[in-house]
């Protein structure tokens, strides 16, 4: 009875990645890959920020560059991101989770983020999916928002074409400098004068805590203290905090000085941004949540 059953189980699980991979090829088949594969640059999140309006973006650039791609996203995608990047899982399965789970219980593996073009300003990209028993991967027509959401989750690169690596020199990183930046579960924005007299913060350089999550909340930091250093550097902008965050070495914790409620302070955290391709996760089971 058990191997019937293993058996039985073996072939529906059979069917349903030929249904799958059926259903996905009318996708894939929307459009043609408009760069080659030596063309194709492999790039990095660099953080989520708000514009003033209130609008979600994530930053793109090289390992090792200042220049920024910027993509707008939804709020539901920033939250999937922002969930990925710091290793967060909801306590309820968001939809790109589901699809993640989806993927490894067919043994499939998300291999490649593709943002292939852009088109009268929008961003295009392929979701790159390798299927058990076929020997090319599958590409999947997909919003490059979705697909980073999907892509951080699943561990996978993430890679641009040419004209969307150019769209970084078109970026005007000025009005990016004092916008709301996330790194490491700390969210932070411009230290205005009207901010710092509301606050009674003191006046030296410093950037403004909005919210904390994770390690950074367990360890005290709050929302409307002033960060005045990183690593014994001041952040004059929400940028130059995310930049010296991220001059932390791996191996090392970012030391924060911090003023709040009229004391100065300090705490250690380890930063995590996600920079290699790290294994995909295995979700708890449902009983355990």
């Amino acid at each position: 009875m058990h191997i019937f059953l293993g058996k039985t189980a073996l072939l529906l699980k059979g069917l349903l990645i030929t249904l799958i991979a059926w259903c996905l090829s009318f996708s894939a088949l929307a459009r043609d890959l408009q760069v080659s594969d030596e063309q194709l640059v492999k790039v990095e999140v660099a953080t989520l920020l708000l514009t003033q309006g209130g609008t979600p973006v994530v930053l793109l650039r090289e390992p090792g560059s200042s220049e920024m791609i910027a993509i707008f996203i939804g709020p539901n995608e920033a939250r999937a991101i922002s969930d990925a990047l710091q290793d967060t899982l909801p306590r309820r399965p968001m939809t790109h989770d589901l699809v993640n789970q989806v993927l490894i219980n067919l043994d499939a593996r998300l291999k490649r983020v593709l943002i292939d073009d852009l088109s009268d300003g929008a961003f295009l990209g392929f979701l790159e999916v390798e299927l058990p028993g076929k020997d090319d991967p599958l590409l999947i027509d997909s919003r490059p928002s979705d697909a980073l959401a999907l892509g951080l989750r699943a561990g996978a690169g993430i890679y641009v074409g040419p004209d969307v690596l150019a769209s970084a020199a078109l970026l005007d990183h000025e009005a990016l400098e004092n916008q709301l930046v996330k790194a490491a579960g700390i969210s932070v924005s411009e230290a205005t004068q009207d901010l710092r007299a509301a606050l009674d913060l003191p006046d030296q350089p410093g950037v403004l805590v909005t919210e904390t999550q994770g390690s950074a909340t367990d360890k005290g930091l709050q929302a409307g203290a002033l960060i005045m250093a990183v690593n014994g550097k001041p952040p004059h902008t929400p940028m130059e905090f995310l930049e010296l965050m991220r001059q932390t070495p791996p191996s090392q914790e970012a030391e924060i000085a911090y003023w709040l409620e009229g004391e100065e302070l300090r705490l250690h955290l380890k930063v995590g941004f996600k920079t290699a391709r790290p294994e995909p996760r295995q979700r708890q089971h449902d009983s355990q949540l």
